[in-house]
């Protein structure tokens, strides 16, 4: 069963949580500015269409951002950039719902910010959402977004959770920013490869075009929660009993 930890009103007021919610919320800027940021690079020197490299080099902003900003901020806040995450994290008991709903308000500001700061600098360009690829079906997106997302809360929880991690555990960012960057390569002309709320959010709110945006919400959620129920109860290694 879920170990979901509620928290309490009073969590809000210690250091470290309002330490955490600033890293989340820088780590989050600098990974929506440098992953729409490239989407729109790409889209000013090729055109709106989306092209095999173009998607490489989406994919490869994406993945590459996403390890810097987890390896910068994983000692202040766990590294987590995405409410997928967060959620799946809670779902284990790994943070209390208080602070993650503190995470979530730090990350959708910080993704809102750095879309609003791209369409403020670039005038002239305007900000890619994600979107479901011509000819695919709604429920084929979904599944999409709770697969990808499955796979990555899934890494997380093997590579930065799991007590047994060992030397695994030095290199989490690299195996989550590449199972981002992998997901996208197979995800992106279907969905979008969003796996992340917040990556979706910022620029949704910012042009106001919400369509199918539910997707990115219900698809991420789900497969972190699926994640994190799977691996927090059928394959997690116990901690080590305390010595006294």
């Amino acid at each position: 069963m879920a170990r979901l930890a509620v928290g309490g009103a009073d969590e809000y007021r210690q250091p470290d949580a309002m330490k955490g919610a600033l890293a989340e919320f820088i780590g989050t800027f600098l990974f929506v500015f440098a992953g729409v940021g490239s989407a729109m690079a790409f889209a000013k020197l090729e055109g709106p269409i989306l092209t095999p490299a173009g998607l490489v080099q989406i994919a490869l902003a994406h993945g590459i951002a996403l390890f810097v900003v987890i390896a910068a901020t994983a000692n202040i806040s766990g590294g987590h950039i995405n409410p997928a995450v967060t959620f799946g994290l809670a779902v284990g008991g790994h943070i209390t719902i208080a602070r993650g709903v503190l995470y979530w308000i730090a990350q959708l500001l910080g993704s809102v910010l750095a879309a609003l700061v791209l369409k403020l600098t670039f005038l002239h360009e305007s900000v890619p959402i994600h979107a479901v690829g011509a000819h695919e079906s709604l429920i084929s997106a979904l599944v999409i977004e709770i697969v990808t997302t499955f796979a990555l809360i899934f890494t997380v929880y093997g590579t930065a959770v799991d007590h047994k991690r060992g030397v695994v555990g030095t290199i989490a960012p690299i195996a989550i920013g590449f199972i981002v960057l992998a997901n996208i390569l197979a995800a992106g002309p279907f969905s979008g490869g969003s796996m992340n709320p917040a990556r979706s959010f910022g620029p949704a709110l910012i042009t106001f075009n919400w369509t199918n945006h539910w997707i990115y919400w219900v698809g991420p959620l789900i497969g972190g929660g699926l994640a994190g129920l799977v691996y927090n109860e059928i394959l997690i290694t116990p901690p080590p009993p305390e010595e006294y």
